[in-house]
This record gives C-alpha cells, sequence and structure tokens, in this order.
C-alpha cells in the first residue's frame, strides 16, 4: 500500500462509519523538535488523530494568522533547519500509525530541490505534502515527482478559487482536497461561514476525493458542524497556541485534551 492510499483508507473508514476524520496541525520545532516528537506521538495514541500536519516554519507567511506565525517565528529562532526536521520526524514516523502530512512552502522545497525534497520527505515518513503555494505552472511537474514516490499531494482550494483555476488544481490533487473555509489567514472563528455548504457541494461534482475543511475550525462544535458537509475538519491555530506557553508538559496536556474533544466531536 503507497502512503498516498494509507490516506485515501483513513477517509474510507471514516466516511464508512458516518465519522470525520480529525486532522490537527503543529509546528515543527516549537518550542523544540523533542516536543514536537511527543506530540506526534499523543496526537496518534491518546488523541485518536487520523492524521497529522506538522508545518515547516517559514519566514514568509502564505496564509498564516498570526499564532501559526508566531510558531513559525519562535521555531525559527530556535535555529530549526530541514534536515533537522527530517530526522525528528523521522526517529518517530514508525512509532505511529497515523499518516504525516508536510505542510511546506514552495519557496523551501524549491530551494531544496523537488525531487530532493520529495525523496527525504518520503524516507522521514511523510504520507503526503500540502504545498500552498505550489504555482500553477509547476504543479504538473512537481505532481508527478511526488506520485512517483508514492505520496500524495493535496491540493487547497478556497471560496475565491476562480474555476480555470479550481481544474487545474484538482487535475493534480490526490490523497484529499484541503477546503479553505474562509478567505483569508489561519486562525479561529466563532462560527463556520454561511457559504461553506454549496462550496462543498460544488466540488463534491468536480471532484471524487474527499473534502476536509480547515481555516477558522477550533472548536467541538464547529466539527459537529461539518458532518453531512465534509469528509475532515482541520484543526490548527486552536491547538498551535498552546506551544506558547513556559511550561511544555503543561502544553502538551492542554493540546492532547483539546485535540481529544475535537477528536471525539469528529467521531461521534
Amino acid at each position: 500500500m503507497t502512503s498516498a492510499e494509507r490516506i485515501t483508507n483513513v477517509f474510507t473508514t471514516r466516511r464508512a462509519a458516518g465519522q470525520l476524520a480529525f486532522i490537527p496541525f503543529i509546528t515543527a520545532g516549537d518550542p523544540d523538535l523533542a516536543m514536537t516528537q511527543r506530540l506526534i506521538r499523543n496526537l496518534d495514541a491518546a488523541a485518536e488523530a487520523d492524521l497529522i500536519e506538522i508545518g515547516f516554519p517559514y519566514s514568509d507567511p502564505i496564509a498564516d494568522g498570526p499564532v501559526i506565525q508566531a510558531s513559525y517565528t519562535r521555531a525559527l529562532g530556535k535555529h530549526v533547519k530541514l534536515p533537522d526536521i527530517f530526522a525528528a520526524v523521522k526517529a518517530v514516523s514508525g512509532e505511529v500509525t497515523t499518516p504525516l502530512l508536510a505542510m511546506v512552502a514552495y519557496a523551501i522545497v524549491f530551494r531544496h530541490g523537488p525531487e530532493l525534497f520529495v525523496q527525504h520527505a518520503a524516507e522521514a515518513g511523510f504520507a503526503g505534502l500540502i504545498v500552498p503555494d505550489l504555482p500553477g505552472d509547476e504543479a504538473a511537474e512537481f505532481a508527478e515527482i511526488v506520485q512517483r514516490s508514492g505520496l500524495a499531494l493535496v491540493q487547497l482550494v478556497a471560496p475565491t478559487t476562480p474555476p480555470e483555476r479550481l481544474e487545474k488544481i484538482l487535475a493534480h490533487a490526490s490523497g484529499f482536497v484541503y477546503c479553505i473555509a474562509v478567505a483569508g489567514t489561519t486562525g479561529e472563528r466563532e462560527a463556520l461561514p454561511s457559504d461553506l455548504a454549496g462550496m462543498l457541494r460544488q466540488l463534491r461534482q468536480k471532484t471524487t476525493l474527499p473534502l476536509a475543511v480547515g481555516f477558522g475550525i477550533g472548536k467541538p462544535e464547529q466539527v459537529r458542524g461539518l458532518k453531512g458537509m465534509a469528509d475532515g475538519a482541520i484543526v490548527g491555530s486552536a491547538l498551535v497556541r498552546h506551544l506558547e506557553a513556559a511550561d511544555s508538559q503543561a502544553s502538551l496536556k492542554t493540546i492532547r485534551d483539546l485535540a481529544s474533544l475535537l477528536a471525539s466531536a469528529a467521531h461521534t
């Protein structure tokens, strides 16, 4: 079974049970890579995550709100390097059953070399890549590299994505489609946008890939509100904001407990 197929199976299993996949996001290296490894283990076992997104710190935010920007800044301040992230993930990926996803800027991929980056990601144990700023004219070539590796290339769709761009995005997507709930940056919102259901219905007509919703999802009631519309819920800022606490042990427990509540909302 390829890594991409492992991701597909997650959604197939949850959908058959009438459930959502729960997908938490954490930042690699915040507050350090040892904590990142502990979070991966805890989200896999105690919090029952279905997939885990791991953000690669980047100094030029793409669509990241203030919470994730601050998390990236803290990690970069500790001089976290790309080889260190790969090594840390490789050390723990064999211990967990939850497929891991790399959320990474294309600038990082390009600087490292697309083929080499994909190779190193696969060797580290990642099952898929999410590249939010992947240029449209390079998507086909990069998607082929990712496909050859057996990984998934998760593509993002926003409410503002024009129809012609949408067709190209879906043509090169695999694993699932990351559906941005709101135009703008990441961050917690009070409620789901009223036009989200319509956006998801339109996407259902254009792709058979699972649809996972992110940006603004942070409460159990919001996760439950996605049932019947989406296949997965992605939660980032609501978890990441607890990493700034001085007490790492308290942060770990707080994130684990919140993740467990969100997973329960997705799975019941």
